[in-house]
C-alpha cells in the first residue's frame, strides 16, 4: 500500500512534468524576489501554477492547460474574469482619468451604494481589507480609549493581523487578547476580565481563510451584549462574508456591530476596501471637525475602483444575483458532503453559500481547533488531483464561487473530487 508521502511526490513529479513552463517562470521568478513570491498564500509546491490568462470562469496557464476556476481569487473574483459589463465601467472610469488627487461624484455614488446596502451610517475607503481592519481598529481605540483588542485564535484580518496560531511576527503592535471562536462561556469571561482594556472585539461572522467555519448565532448574540454592556466596539469583518447575503452575514444574523470592514468583490473585484459603521465612531474621521482623525491615501477613492464598484453592486451583484449565487453554493455543499457519506471517507465541505472548504476530517468542525490533528498533505493531494482533472481550487481545500460558475460546472467538481476518492481509497482519506 503506497504511503501519502509516496502518493504526493508522485503527484508532484507529474504536475511538474506538465507544467514546464510554469517551472521555468518560477526559476526567473526566484532570482527576482524571496521564493519567487509577492503574494505568500498563492505559493505551492513543487512550484506555483503560472496563469497567462483567463475568461469567465476558465484560467489558461502557461503550458496552455484549461482550468475551472472556483477559487474565484480568493472572494474577490465574484464576477469573473473579464465581465463585459465590467470592462465597460473600467473603460468609462480610464476615459475620465484613473487619479485626479481630487474629489468626484463616482466616490459620493459608491458611498451611498454601500451605506445603504450594509447598513452604515458613515463610510471610508481604503485600498485593501487589510487597510479597512486597521483603520476600523484605530477608530475604535480612539472612540474608547483603551488600547487592546480582541481577536479570534484562527482569525486573519489582512497582512498585518494574522492570527491562525496566535499573532504573527508580522503584525501590527496591537495589544491582543485571543479568544476562542464559537467559544460562548470562556470568551465571556474573557472580555469581562479585560473590559477596562479592551477597545474592540474583531471578528469574521464566518472564518474565511480559517476554514469557512461559521459562528454560531448564540456566539455572535453574546459578544453584541457584552461589548454594548461594557462600552467595547464590536467589529463584524465582512471583506469575505458580505458576500454570503444581500447585506451581509451580519443582516442574516440581525446582528448589528459597531462597524463593519468591507473589500474584495465590493470594488468590483479591484484594489479595494471600506470601514464603516455608527456615526458617532466614523465622525472621528471628518475633517470639518477640530481635532479629527487623519486617514490617508492616495487612491482611496480612484476613479476606476469607485466607477467600476458602483456598476457591479447596483447593475450585477444585485440583491437576486446574490441568493442565486448563494443557493448554488449550498447546493454544491450539500452534494459534496452526501458524496463523503456515500464513500465513507474522512472528508468534510463546510461553509455557507458561496464559499466553501474541503476539509481532510469526518468530525464536527465549529472552530480552528478542530482542524488541528488533519493532515495537510491530504489537503495538498486533493489540491493536486483536482488540476489534473482541470479544476482549480486553493491549495487548503478553499472555494469561492463566481457568478460565472454554472451547475454544470458544480457537477464537474463532484465528479472531479469523487476521481479523486476513488482514486486514493488506499490512503483513506
Amino acid at each position: 500500500m503506497p504511503s501519502i508521502d509516496t502518493a504526493l511526490e508522485e503527484a508532484m513529479d507529474a504536475f511538474a512534468a506538465r507544467n514546464p513552463t510554469s517551472r521555468a517562470l518560477q526559476v526567473r521568478a526566484a532570482a527576482v524576489m524571496p521564493g519567487g513570491n509577492t503574494r505568500t498564500v498563492l505559493f505551492t509546491r513543487p512550484f506555483p501554477l503560472r496563469v497567462a490568462k483567463a475568461q469567465g470562469a476558465t484560467l489558461t496557464d502557461a503550458d496552455g492547460h484549461d482550468y475551472l476556476d472556483l477559487l474565484g481569487e480568493y472572494s474577490a473574483g465574484i464576477y469573473g474574469h473579464s465581465h463585459p459589463r465590467i470592462l465597460e465601467a473600467a473603460r468609462a472610469a480610464l476615459e475620465k482619468g484613473l487619479n485626479l488627487g481630487a474629489h468626484h461624484e463616482g466616490e459620493v455614488k459608491l458611498a451611498e451604494v454601500v451605506t445603504k446596502r450594509f447598513h452604515l451610517d458613515l463610510v471610508r475607503f481604503t485600498n485593501s481589507g487589510t487597510e479597512a481592519n486597521m483603520m476600523a481598529l484605530a477608530a475604535a481605540r480612539s472612540f474608547t480609549g483603551r488600547r487592546s483588542i480582541m481577536p479570534m485564535e484562527g482569525g486573519y484580518h489582512g497582512g498585518t493581523l494574522y492570527f491562525a496560531h496566535g499573532a504573527s511576527p508580522v503584525n501590527a503592535p496591537f495589544d491582543c487578547v485571543m479568544a476562542r471562536f464559537n467559544d460562548v462561556e470562556t470568551t465571556r469571561r474573557l472580555i469581562a476580565e479585560n473590559a477596562d482594556e479592551l477597545a474592540a472585539v474583531i471578528l469574521e461572522p464566518m472564518l474565511g481563510s480559517g476554514g469557512c467555519i461559521p459562528a454560531s448565532p448564540e456566539f455572535l448574540s453574546m459578544l453584541r451584549e457584552e461589548t454594548a454592556r461594557r462600552g467595547i466596539v464590536l467589529i463584524f469583518d465582512e471583506v469575505m462574508t458580505s458576500r454570503l447575503h444581500p447585506g451581509g452575514l451580519s443582516e442574516k444574523f440581525g446582528i448589528e456591530p459597531d462597524l463593519k470592514t468591507l473589500g474584495k468583490y465590493v470594488g468590483g473585484g479591484m484594489s479595494f476596501g471600506a470601514f464603516g459603521g455608527k456615526r458617532e465612531i466614523m465622525e472621528l474621521f471628518d475633517p470639518t471637525r477640530p481635532n479629527s482623525l487623519p486617514h490617508a491615501g492616495t487612491f482611496n477613492n480612484n476613479t476606476l475602483t469607485m466607477t467600476v464598484g458602483a456598476v457591479a453592486m447596483t447593475d450585477i451583484y444585485t440583491h437576486e444575483a446574490c441568493n442565486e449565487l448563494n443557493a448554488r453554493g449550498n447546493i454544491l455543499r450539500a452534494k459534496l458532503n452526501d458524496l463523503f457519506m456515500r464513500y465513507q471517507v474522512k472528508m468534510k465541505a463546510t461553509g455557507q453559500g458561496s464559499m466553501i472548504c474541503i476539509h481532510p476530517a469526518a468530525h464536527d468542525i465549529t472552530s480552528p481547533e478542530s482542524l488541528e490533528k488533519t493532515d495537510k498533505r491530504l489537503r495538498q493531494l486533493l489540491f493536486l488531483d483536482l488540476l489534473e482533472e482541470g479544476v482549480y481550487i486553493a491549495e487548503r481545500g478553499f472555494m469561492a464561487l463566481s457568478l460565472m460558475v454554472t451547475d454544470s460546472d458544480c457537477e464537474r467538481l463532484v465528479e472531479a473530487v469523487e476521481t479523486h476518492i476513488t482514486r486514493r481509497r488506499d490512503l483513506q482519506v
